[in-house]
């Protein structure tokens, strides 16, 4: 397989009032396509930030970034947005579903950037629906689904645009254990029978356990080793 993301000395500091905080310090992480990788740490060990860079939605202080071929460190906002609307999924711990909308049109959201026709649209979002287990609930506003229901919904606006990789932060983090083992074995199926790249964070070491591989952060850094089947790599090295 070949490699999908490839952070090369990756830093991330931010101001708070005069004080410089160094969220990730020399990160190196190489993921090969089609990896299912959770990632781990404690609170404020630079998790999300690490997600957030892989999926274009901020910036490195410095280092490089790669991801499916584009240098996201160096590209523009004009480029960042067309690739997040193609080749990412983003799936969050609280939907951030449009509570005016129906299933059906906040599915389609992330189309309304590509130059698919009302009608493709349409198909490709009740697709989605159906490969998520919802295709009879397209009509219903989120208000009227249950918080799993929701989260397919979520996972399936994710999906919408056919996307090599999935961003996923604490995804079951809002929900009971049994709706979240619901949605962690969706994941699965994405993973092994579409081929989806996922990078998951999450505090939850049963969900880690349904990813291929885990990745443990602390203090900015990737630490430990890659724990996975038949597999003990240094994080600095490829995965998967």
């Amino acid at each position: 397989m070949s490699e999908l993301i490839r952070c090369t000395n990756v830093c991330k500091e931010y101001l708070r009032g005069a004080e410089k905080v160094e969220v990730l310090r020399n990160v190196d992480l190489s993921v090969k396509r089609g990896a299912f990788i959770a990632l781990m740490g404690p609170s404020g060990s630079g998790k999300t930030t690490l997600l957030n860079l892989i999926g274009g939605l901020d910036a490195p202080t410095s280092g490089e970034i790669e991801v499916d071929g584009l240098r996201l460190d160096s590209a523009n906002a004009r480029s960042l947005a067309s690739w997040r609307a193609q080749s990412v999924g983003f799936v969050f711990q609280f939907y951030n579903l449009l509570p005016v909308l129906n299933a059906q049109r906040n599915v389609e959201l992330p189309l309304l950037l590509t130059d698919l026709s009302r009608s493709e649209r349409h198909k490709n979002a009740a697709l989605a629906l159906d490969i998520v287990g919802l295709s009879d609930r397209g009509k219903h506003k989120p208000g009227e689904l249950s918080g799993g229901q929701q989260q397919r919904v979520a996972i399936a606006r994710a999906l919408v645009s056919d996307p090599c990789l999935l961003v996923c932060d604490e995804p079951t983090g809002d929900l009971d254990r049994t709706t979240a083992e619901e949605i962690l074995e969706l994941l699965q199926t994405l993973h092994r029978e579409l081929g989806k790249t996922i990078l998951m964070v999450t505090h939850d070491p049963k969900a880690a356990n349904r990813a291929e591989y885990t990745l443990h952060m602390d203090k900015g850094k990737l630490v430990s080793t890659v724990e996975g089947p038949d597999l003990e790599l240094e994080p600095a090295r490829t995965v998967a």
